[in-house]
């Protein structure tokens, strides 16, 4: 039987005031969160009005992956479900049944391997799954696309478009740091989490090179930390990196690419474009943050070219094209039952 559909599966976020707190019980539900971290974590979003831009990025990036498949004649719909707000995966599931499909592709909006951007949401649809009972559609998801020539472009014409907000003077000497997440340092070690965000932020700086007057160095640092002090994370922290820059002598502009987000949501808004630009301003540092990959074109055509992609696999067809950059080639299809194991300890979810 082949594919008769596309799902969009990623975290969910609040839309109103209203929402903050009923959505980050979803989040913590399980989870040994003291209730004081949970309101802090609300504050960031009241700071928004209590809204999330994520939701309405995903409803972007459905709409222009709808056009996508439309002028390249695949005829497939587009669900969308959630891990922790409304649409929720159990609800988008229970139509998908109702509507008659049985199998689908899932687009995770996380192009990178650990338990929380893969193997947590693949656990999430098996539980939606089961609470739909017989007939709730066969769900797989496509691979992850860290290094995939459509996400590496896209993320690469962006940070073009930082490094042209400065003057070719300053395009030369600029810093370049790519963010990513932070996630607790036993969950990096048993995926490959940290070695694929390497890789593609090599690819990006390399791509832009030529507009840094040959350079392609750069730095790798993460964010949105939010487990307790006694549990080791990657390191080092973004508003640690600015302040140590500025310490050591630095003072040309710094370059913020957050490569391990899809979309500009809440930890963009508030760890960067809050926090770090508000530190970088006090500290006498020029700060650019880059766009995420959001619906730039490449990075929509990327998606149809791995639903594709995985449809030709799916139908026996030999020689398959399946592109990646780098060293690391393409992942694997299918996880393997040790893929991306669970944290030895609770975690504070990402906003978003």
């Amino acid at each position: 039987m082949s594919y008769e559909a596309i799902l969009i599966v990623s975290f969910g976020g609040p839309e109103k005031q209203a929402d903050v707190i009923p959505f980050l019980e979803n989040v913590l539900r399980g989870k040994d969160v003291p209730r004081e971290r949970m309101l802090n974590v609300a504050e960031h979003y009241y700071h928004f009005d209590g809204k999330s831009p994520i939701n309405e990025q995903n409803r972007n990036l459905i709409a222009a992956l709808k056009k996508e498949l439309a002028e390249h004649q695949i005829a497939l719909p587009v669900y969308w479900g959630n891990r922790n707000w409304h649409p929720l995966l159990a609800d988008t599931l229970s139509q998908m049944k109702e509507d008659g499909v049985k199998r689908a592709l899932a687009f995770f909006t996380s192009a990178f391997s650990s338990y929380s951007g893969c193997r947590q949401y693949r656990e999430d649809i098996a539980v939606a799954r089961e609470a739909v009972g017989e007939g709730a559609p066969v769900v797989d998801k496509l691979r992850v696309f860290f290094n995939h020539p459509g996400f590496i472009e896209s993320v690469a014409e962006h940070t073009i478009g930082g490094l042209e907000q400065l003057s070719l003077e300053e395009r030369g000497r600029a810093k370049v740091v790519f963010t990513a997440h932070s996630i607790p340092l036993s969950m990096a070690q048993s995926s490959k989490y940290q070695p694929q965000l390497l890789e593609a932020s090599r690819l990006v700086a390399d791509r832009v090179a030529s507009e840094r007057a040959g350079r392609n160095d750069f730095d790798l640092v993460y964010q949105s930390r939010s487990g307790p002090p006694t549990q080791p994370w990657l390191d080092p922290d973004i508003l640690d990196f600015l302040r140590q820059y500025k310490q050591g002598g630095g003072k040309d502009p710094v370059v913020i690419v957050p490569i391990g987000f899809v979309s500009d949501h809440m930890e963009v808004l508030y760890d960067l474009d809050t926090e770090a630009k508000d530190l970088s301003a006090e500290i006498g540092l020029r700060m650019v943050r880059v766009s995420c990959a959001g619906t730039h074109p490449r990075f929509v055509s990327m998606i149809r070219e791995l639903i594709v992609e995985r449809m030709a696999l799916d139908g026996g067809s030999g020689g398959v094209d399946r592109p990646a950059l780098g060293v690391l080639g393409p992942s694997h299809d299918v996880c393997p039952a040790d893929c991306c194991p669970a944290p030895r300890r609770p975690m504070m979810a990402s906003k978003s």
